[in-house]
């Protein structure tokens, strides 16, 4: 015969399970829940991208700071390189002008001397090469006889009246001007004549209609026959 202990029992020993269902099934889910670290890394993430873009930001300002101070300097370029440009071309201009203002007084030579027959020879071309010359550094003559009279530009050295002008005319060219471009550096000396004091411009009366004047002709000659 076989003993029996008693009070125990195999069955009891074995943890309740629920029918359909595993000792597997039966431990504790403490493994499904996550750490406490996993849990706090996306509130990491969210602030180490929060400083990434304030630095995006402050990379973008210091940028545009930049821009704007290479483009306020390239305009500060453009405007020295224009006035060094303008001044450069005023001081060449200058001197050209100082130059040939001292030259004036040789081309009034010439001009005598081409007025009374006296430019022959080799006097001639070297006249003739040295005008060139300075035409070709920008001097232009100016003054004809008959212009109007321009303060601006004309030098009245002798005053006359005449009848037959309307305004104050240069009659008689004594030095030609010079000018260099827009500059003039010699005013053209005139003799210059003004209206008759009182004087006044004669009008010619406006012709008549031809009717008018066909009209007048018929009551001179008695008008057209009748019957």
């Amino acid at each position: 015969m076989t003993e029996e202990t008693p009070g125990f029992d195999e069955q009891s020993q074995q943890p309740d399970v629920p029918s359909g269902a595993t000792s597997d099934d039966a431990e504790p889910k403490a493994a499904e829940t996550p750490p406490a670290e996993e849990t706090a890394a996306p509130a990491g993430d969210t602030d180490r991208e929060a400083a990434l873009v304030a630095q995006l930001d402050q990379v973008r300002t210091a940028l545009n700071e930049r821009t704007a101070d290479l483009q306020r300097l390239q305009a500060e370029f453009q405007n020295y390189r224009r006035r060094v440009e303008r001044d450069r071309v005023a001081v060449k201009e200058v001197a050209v002008a100082n130059l040939l203002t001292e030259l004036l007084p040789v081309l009034d030579d010439i001009g005598r001397a081409r007025e009374h027959g006296e430019l022959v020879g080799g006097f001639k071309s070297v006249a003739e090469s040295l005008e060139t010359t300075m035409a070709k550094l920008g001097l232009q003559q100016f003054g004809k006889e008959g212009e109007p009279f321009d303060p601006t530009i004309h030098e009245a050295l002798m005053h006359s009246y005449a009848p037959d002008v309307t305004e104050t005319t240069c009659v008689a060219i004594l030095q030609p001007g010079y000018r260099i471009g827009e500059r003039t550096i010699r005013p053209a000396r005139v003799a210059v004549a003004e209206p008759q004091p009182g004087a006044q411009t004669v009008k010619q009366p406006a012709e008549e209609p031809a009717e008018a004047q066909d009209g007048s002709e018929n009551k001179e000659s008695g008008g057209p026959d009748e019957g």
